[in-house]
């Protein structure tokens, strides 16, 4: 309505505007100035009577009915009501025997369909809020109305197009459907649609009948037979063969609040009863639910919510197995693995476990064999959560080891394998994605060194130093180790005094060693790890590959009962060390003379030698094992 006010020159604030039948009237609530002279309001009122009113609104097919029916000689008179107006498109659109039948019988059903489109008083838009009824004028049977969080406001599920039409006599909204009348909840639905056979015999083996015949407002994703039977047979019957399963699967179509098809738009994220979220896109003019465009028919309306019917089944992870997670993840090439090696009982049966599987990125280069005692050692013999594990936690494996639990700031690792996406709860297992194979840890630090003859220099000079029982103890490091190689590229100078400096040996190796284990998986950007020497090592990440000191690490994740290696080609140097301490602190380690008798030997060079022997002396301790072995059979055989 348009109001123009002339107050020759005075300005007038108007507050309200209020419209009673054909009385206009202006309520001025303050004025900047005194009117004078009088104001002069000119008003255009363009209000008729609701029939002529659906006329103004395109509504010219309510209009049309309306006569028809004999609605009209209601909808001139007096009173006040709200008509919601279907368009001439929504007319249009119903089956043509549905229509045949309203046009056939115009003095009862048509008459009576369009009273249910009728609240007898005048309802405007911000009366409607969300979940609420309204009493129709057809046997006060109840409109159900709807407002979302988005501004969309639905009756019956029919959106509402243009709101707030007045009439002399009330009010009209124009709406996109026909609405029809409902006096079933969604569980009699349920029961009456041959359709939805299998979904009724599953409803009432879970109980969850009764809630579905509950006051309330409600979603019912309805999975059709065609639904069930797409579903593998061996599936199908292990779902439907535990209840607790089936029940997961039934409230994964249940949502917690009643949602029209026109609310439901891309992008949107849909609680179920049980707390799961549905991701809702499209697909073209299709909606979809987690990425398929399932959905047949929509907008069924029951008494206590809305009924849309989808062709195939939403299994939630809390009704598949292990197996079944594995297979829909980005984890299939492990999955492949574990069947390979004869693991899948434990994948399919009831067990309670957790299952640790490497992306398929990590397989980028090549699959392994698949070798069971170290797949056995992925599977851990609970079912946990990602977030109640702690620093320190120790897990039990069904290979017999036992992995730690690392947490850190910015990951959360198992060994050496940090966990790449969240969690996902199977029945009875649950499934960690992790970056990388888990290495069991297998022997102290000092016990990892001595196998590994790239640490054969390493090993002889922590023996020099005095540092072989602190890397046996039950303690918490990182390891920076040297290879040989590292030590061969130092010149022999600097070498030499090194090697004959006990306490500067020491120090240099100390330097080497971190006070905690941090994993390259815990590495960021920088990180700065103290050392047993006092100083910080600086270390981080660069294109998957860690540096420390700004030096490229050649292996990382070398996994110790306490703590963990990293292979460097590089003696690391200790800020502030110079080569004035090196003369000044100069105590040789032993000196052996030469021929002459009046030299004394190279340190370096008996460092050296003294690697060579224990390899030497590892490969006699060998044939003496095997000598001893013999001589125990020709014992055994009478031979002796």
């Amino acid at each position: 309505m348009k109001v123009i006010v002339y107050a020759l020159g005075r300005h007038v604030k108007i507050r309200t505007l209020e419209v009673t039948d054909f009385l206009l009237h202006l309520k001025i609530t303050s004025l900047l100035a005194c009117l004078k002279p009088c104001a002069i309001v000119h008003t255009t009122l363009p209000l008729v009577n609701l029939y002529e009113t659906l006329g103004v609104v395109g509504a010219s097919t309510t209009q049309l009915y309306s006569v028809s029916s004999n609605l009209s000689s209601e909808i001139t008179g007096p009173g006040s009501f709200t008509i919601f107006a279907p368009t001439n498109e929504a007319w249009a659109s119903l089956p043509a025997e549905m229509l045949d039948s309203l046009v056939s019988n115009v003095n009862i059903e048509l008459l009576n369909a369009l009273r249910y489109h009728m609240v007898n008083k005048r309802v405007l838009t911000d009366e409607l809020k969300h979940g609420t009824t309204l009493p129709s004028m057809y046997q006060n049977i109840d409109i159900q109305i709807h407002h979302y969080p988005n501004g969309i406001v639905t009756v019956n599920c029919a959106r509402l197009l243009k709101a707030d039409h007045h009439a002399t006599n009330g009010v009209v909204h124009l709406i996109d459907k026909v609405i029809s009348t409902t006096t079933n909840s969604i569980y009699q639905i349920v029961e009456l649609e041959e359709s939805l056979d299998n979904l009724r015999t599953a409803v009432a083996a879970t109980g969850l009948n009764n809630l579905l015949e509950s006051d309330g407002q409600f979603t019912l994703l309805a999975p059709t037979n065609e639904a069930f039977e797409k579903i593998p047979k061996e599936i199908l019957q292990r779902i439907l063969g535990d209840p607790e399963a089936l029940k997961d699967l039934l409230s994964n179509h249940i949502l917690k609040t009643a949602m029209c098809a026109e609310a439901i738009v891309a992008g949107l994220s849909m609680e179920t009863l049980d707390g799961n979220m549905l991701e809702v896109g499209c697909n073209g003019d299709d909606l979809t639910i987690n990425g398929r465009p399932i959905i047949a028919n929509k907008d069924v309306i029951a008494t206590n919510g809305v009924i849309h019917f989808v062709n195939e089944l939403l299994i939630p992870d809390s009704a598949k197995t292990l197996l079944e997670l594995g297979q829909e993840s980005e984890v299939s090439t492990a999955m492949d693995l574990f069947r390979q090696a004869g693991l899948s009982s434990h994948l399919t049966g009831n067990e309670r476990l957790t299952l640790l599987a490497p992306t398929n990125a990590f397989f980028k280069d090549g699959t392994p064999p698949a070798d069971r005692n170290l797949l056995r050692d992925h599977i851990i013999k609970e079912q946990l959560s990602s977030k109640y594990l702690y620093h320190g936690q120790k897990l039990q494996t069904l290979g017999g080891k036992e992995l730690r639990v690392f947490v850190y700031r910015n990951n959360l690792c198992i060994e050496n394998a940090c966990i790449a996406a969240h969690d996902k709860r199977g029945r009875f297992g649950t499934l960690f994605t992790v970056e990388k194979m888990v290495t069991p840890p297998v022997g102290t630090v000092m016990d990892v060194l001595k196998a590994d003859n790239r640490f054969s220099t390493l090993v002889a000079a922590i023996q020099s130093a005095g540092l072989t029982e602190t890397l046996n103890r039950p303690r918490s490091f990182t390891v920076f180790a040297p290879t040989n190689e590292a030590f061969q590229a130092m010149p022999q100078g600097e070498l030499n005094k090194l090697m004959g400096n006990a306490r500067e040996l020491a120090n240099i190796l100390k330097y080497h060693i971190g006070d905690e284990i941090l994993v390259s998986g815990a590495v960021g950007a920088v990180v700065r790890l103290k050392t047993l020497e006092g100083d910080k090592l600086e270390i981080s990440s660069k294109n998957h590959i860690i540096h420390v000191n700004k030096e490229p690490v050649s292996e990382a994740d070398i996994m110790a009962t306490n703590g963990v290696i990293y292979a460097v080609n590089t003696v690391l140097q200790p800020p502030g060390r110079s080569k004035t301490n090196h003369v000044l602190n100069y105590v040789p380690l032993a000196f052996n003379t030469n021929e002459r008798g009046d030299e004394p030997a190279d340190p370096a060079l008996e460092i050296f030698k003294h690697a060579s022997a224990l390899s030497k002396v590892n490969t006699i301790f060998s044939q003496i094992r095997v000598l001893f072995s013999l001589y125990e059979l020709s014992d055994y055989a009478g031979f002796r």
